[in-house]
């Protein structure tokens, strides 16, 4: 790129103003929902019964009856014709991090040589996409291509341009999982039994639990034309050189500040869509470094939530295009500034409250906080490395311990009135809490009612923090499917809370009363819970070294991480939980190795062609003028002065050698280690292999390159820099 091309490329995209949205003439509470075919709707295009059997699935989990599928597919067709819909699909989310879909229209021969409108219950309920052409780890191959989506009717059907979007589950010919949807909702169903169970103790009349997810989604925002201007983001989504603008996120001006005019009017596009599509929006802000914002919504139930990010994000970047942006979900899309975090509010709730809220009406309420609190931080712990494979990726890797998001240490954050109540329950004497009356226990402690009256503070250097009444796991990365991590937490707390019963239940038959036996076994977990909590700096050097004594999870290697997934635990409290299978399991970590060698395959090979086809060619040209400008000195003074002159050019000419040199040979040796890893078969020693000998090498290659960026002249640099990304105009 010439530096003319260059400087106009900045100057189109900083020149560009904002694309006024107006906003709909009704209120936000009139027209949220308007494209999803939700109960409102339902009861308008279907027959009675119909709604009736479709209420009774989405609020109780009843099965679902195919009998008045094709009742519920009519309805849907007439609502989605209304808005002017030609086409439907089913709408999934493979292994891949995003969603897929295939369109069909709704056309269907009349017989008399014409067409009709046309989808019926059999269209709805299922579809056949190709199995094969998605990542599945070995259990599809090119020559079993079957593969199926099933319709979740607890998840609303909507309308996105000419489509009619019906959210599925995506499985093998074999009934195997080839999606995020099938063993997350299995997770749901295992976690509500548990927790049923276990929430019975306290209140009979608990007739299910449903587990809650508030995502706040970071992303950050850049103009266009630079983006396209920078060859590394168009295939990375990050930039893989580029040296620290002179002012970044420093002054803290940024967090919290004005939002620009255009950002604005793209968060009020994003935020009508959203409504429009029954996404709850509430929260926009800026985040901690420039041109980093953040959204959230209210909270919903964890399976609804979790399609509702799938879709945001998708949104986001449409939405971005037509405002002159680019919307980057990379984790770490500039070096030196913050990343971007998904952090995921879990909670659990019931038909008559939250489970995790305190302090509760009565003793018992509060007895049910502390067993709930305590036996999650027991799936936490259990299952402390397999919550950290959860969340890892090529990308985030590059987010977790850098000091500006949760350390890759998986602990729990509880603040001083927390830790000291379970202290209290653990050493109190029992008989403290046995007193006579109608429910025979009470537990003696003033400091409840003060103690959740906004009085948990936040420590953001926790990857999973009790923040009041529920956990945020703050680990989860910007770009990922949450349900990754979604599964896996209520998995295990349902493997907890099953356990926890079982032990209880043991103490009643041996004739221990039930708040007693309750009492008994929280505390055994208060002791057995400990190490995974720390409410210190988790950035600090010693709580790395503290956390090995702990016994947690410390490795850093992703590839490695993955393995957890494959630890005997994991594995029994998967297969225990009903969620996934040993062999579904091994399929998935073939996929995340496989996965996590390519992201690395694909940056190494477009960081050598910049390095060898854009840097150094304009670092030679560079250097040639300044040798050339030395000769002409050289011809015109005196020796003496000549040298005094090009003194410092010869510098600057000996430190572009020094650079230069080191690029073009370690960029070699880059490429020969890909050609070294490329030829290991499995996917596990390939993906350790791009990890310890390809992703090192670029980083001391990008080094050489951003000292490059400070010497060159400006004009002549080939790339936009961090100062012309990072601040929006």
């Amino acid at each position: 790129m010439s530096s003319k091309l260059r400087l106009s490329v900045v100057d189109e995209a900083f020149k560009r103003g904002p694309v006024y949205v107006k906003a709909p003439s009704e209120r936000p509470s009139e027209y949220f929902g308007k494209f999803v075919f939700n109960k409102k709707k339902m009861y308008e295009y279907l027959p009675t019964e119909a709604y009736n059997k479709m209420c009774d699935v989405i609020d109780n989990g009843a099965p679902l009856d195919r009998s008045v599928a094709d009742a519920v597919a009519e309805g849907m067709k007439q609502w989605a014709i209304s808005l002017g819909v030609t086409h439907y699909t089913h709408w999934f989310q493979p292994l891949t991090e995003g969603t897929a879909e295939k369109h069909d229209g709704f056309v269907e021969h009349d017989g008399k040589g014409g067409m009709i409108e046309k989808f019926t219950g059999k269209l709805l309920i299922q579809q056949e996409p190709d199995a094969s052409s998605f990542p599945s780890g070995g259990i599809r191959s090119t020559f079993e291509a079957r593969g199926y989506t099933a319709w979740d009717p607890t998840s609303p059907v909507f309308v996105l341009g000419d489509t009619l979007m019906i959210p599925t589950v995506f499985i093998a010919y074999t009934g195997e999982a080839l999606d995020y949807k099938v063993p997350l909702k299995k997770a749901l169903l295992a976690v509500d039994k548990a927790a049923t169970a276990v929430a019975r103790y306290f209140n009979p009349e608990v007739r299910k639990v449903v587990s809650n997810l508030g995502w706040e989604q970071e992303y950050f925002l850049v103009d266009e034309a630079l983006y396209a201007a920078r060859p590394d983001m168009v295939m990375t989504g990050r930039t893989l050189m580029g040296h620290d603008s002179a002012k970044n996120q420093q002054m803290d001006d940024h967090y919290f500040g004005s939002i620009p005019s255009r950002v604005e009017e793209f968060m009020k596009d994003i935020e009508i869509q959203a409504l429009e599509l029954g996404i709850p929006c509430k929260t926009r802000h800026n985040e901690v470094a420039p041109n980093q914002f953040e959204l959230a919504p209210i909270f919903e139930e964890t399976n609804l939530a979790v399609d509702h990010n799938m879709l945001m994000m998708s949104l986001m970047k449409r939405v971005a295009r037509k405002h002159g942006f680019r919307c980057l979900l990379h984790e770490k899309p500039f070096k030196g500034i913050n990343g971007s975090g998904k952090h995921n509010n879990w909670s659990l709730s019931t038909d008559t409250g939250i489970l995790l809220h305190a302090p509760g009406k009565t003793p018992m309420d509060n007895l049910r906080f502390v067993t709930f609190a305590v036996e999650t931080l027991k799936a936490v712990l259990d299952h402390n490395g397999l919550l950290k494979a959860s969340i890892m990726s090529a990308s985030n890797a590059h987010r977790l311990g850098a000091n500006e998001a949760p350390p890759a240490i998986i602990s729990s954050f509880l603040g001083k009135n927390v830790t000291e109540l379970l202290d209290i329950v653990e050493s109190a004497d029992l008989d403290s809490f046995l007193v006579e009356g109608k429910t025979s226990f009470k537990l003696d402690l003033p400091s409840i009612p003060e103690l959740f009256i906004d009085n948990t503070d936040r420590n953001r250097t926790s990857p999973f923090a009790f923040t009041g009444n529920r956990f945020e796991f703050r680990a989860v990365g910007s770009e990922a499917n949450c349900a990754s991590a979604m599964l896996t937490l209520n998995a295990a707390v349902a493997e907890a809370l099953n356990s926890f019963k079982s032990r209880v239940d043991a103490l009643i038959a041996a004739g221990e009363k039930k708040e007693a036996a309750i009492i008994k076994v929280v505390r055994e977990d208060i002791g057995y819970i400990k190490p995974i909590i720390f409410n210190g700096n988790g950035y600090g050097e010693e709580w790395k070294q503290e956390a090995v004594k702990r016994g947690l999870d410390c490795e850093t290697s992703a590839p490695k991480i993955f393995d957890n997934y494959l630890s005997e635990s994991s594995i029994r409290m998967f297969e225990s939980t009903h969620v996934l299978s040993r062999h579904e399991l091994e399929a998935r970590n073939e996929i995340k190795w496989e996965t996590y060698t390519k992201k690395i395959q694909i940056e190494s090979r477009i960081f050598g062609d910049l390095c060898l086809n854009h840097i150094i060619p304009v670092v030679t040209r560079y250097q040639s003028m300044l040798i050339d400008n030395v000769h002409k000195v050289k011809d015109i003074f005196p020796a003496d002065k000549a040298d005094a002159i090009s003194k410092e050019n010869i510098i600057i000419i000996e430190k572009i050698s020094k650079h230069e040199s080191y690029i073009i040979e370690k960029v070699d040796a880059m490429i020969e280690a890909r050609k070294v890893a490329n030829r290991i078969a499995s996917e596990r020693e390939k993906a350790i292999a791009y990890h310890d000998t390809v992703a090192p090498l670029m980083e001391d290659i990008r080094y050489h390159v951003d000292k490059l960026e400070t010497i060159v002249d400006d004009e002549a640099w080939p790339l936009p820099k961090y100062r012309e990304l990072l601040f929006i105009r």
